[in-house]
C-alpha cells in the first residue's frame, strides 16, 4: 500500500552573489588564493579547471605566436582579469588589449580596451561557448574566438548587438583567421592547434 505524505514547504535557498570587490576582498585575506583558480561570473565564485598539457602548450603558443604578430600593436594578456562590471571579472586565457603605457598596473582592463578574446577549449567546450560567449557579447568584447581542442576548430564570434554576436564562423584545418580589430593580425587554423 502507497501513502502519500504533504510535507511542509521548505523555504528556498539562494546562493550567495558576490560583487568583484568582494572578490578581490577576500583574494586580500587570503580565503581565496589566486593559486586555487577563482573567477567572478555573473556573482558566483566559478573554480576553473585544472588545465591540461594540450590546453596549456595551446595558450603557450598562441601566446607567442601573437606577441610576434602584434608588436607594438597591441599587448598580449594571458589568463589575467577583465574587469566587465561589478559582478563579472573572467579571466580569458588570451586577451589582446589596446596598449597603454602603466600596462594596466592602475586597473584591469575593461571591455573597451579589449581587441580579442581568445578561450583555448577541450573539457569546458558548452560553458565557454554558452556562459563566456554571452558574456562577452554583453559586454560588447569586439571579437571572441573559442579554440575547440575537441573537433580541432576555431570558433569566431564577432560583431556583438544586443547580448549577442552577429556573426559566427567555424573554422576548420586548412584555414585561415583574421582579427577584424587588430591591423594584419593573420593565423592559419593549423598552427594555432599545431597540426
Amino acid at each position: 500500500m502507497t501513502t502519500v505524505v504533504e510535507l511542509e514547504k521548505v523555504s528556498k535557498v539562494a546562493p550567495k552573489r558576490f560583487r568583484v570587490e568582494d572578490f578581490r576582498k577576500m583574494t586580500e585575506a587570503g580565503i581565496l588564493t589566486e593559486e586555487s583558480g577563482w573567477e567572478i561570473i555573473d556573482g558566483y565564485l566559478i573554480d576553473k579547471m585544472s588545465i591540461g598539457s594540450n590546453h596549456a602548450g595551446t595558450v603557450k603558443l598562441l601566446g607567442e605566436m601573437l606577441r610576434d604578430l602584434t608588436r607594438n600593436k597591441a599587448l598580449v594578456s594571458v589568463q589575467d582579469p577583465i574587469h566587465i562590471d561589478d559582478y563579472n571579472e573572467p579571466e580569458p586565457d588570451i586577451a589582446l588589449l589596446k596598449r597603454r603605457s602603466d600596462f594596466y598596473k592602475k586597473g584591469h582592463p575593461l571591455p573597451q580596451d579589449v581587441l580579442l578574446l581568445i578561450e583555448v577549449s577541450n573539457s569546458t567546450i558548452e560553458y565557454d561557448r554558452e556562459i563566456k560567449r554571452m558574456l562577452y557579447a554583453k559586454a560588447e568584447i569586439v571579437e571572441f574566438w573559442l579554440v575547440n581542442l575537441q573537433d580541432n576548430t576555431v570558433e569566431v564570434y564577432s560583431q556583438p548587438k544586443n547580448g549577442n554576436y552577429r556573426l559566427a564562423r567555424i573554422l576548420e584545418s586548412g584555414e585561415a583567421i583574421e582579427a577584424t580589430a587588430v591591423e594584419n593580425l593573420k593565423l592559419q587554423i593549423d598552427e594555432i592547434l599545431g597540426l
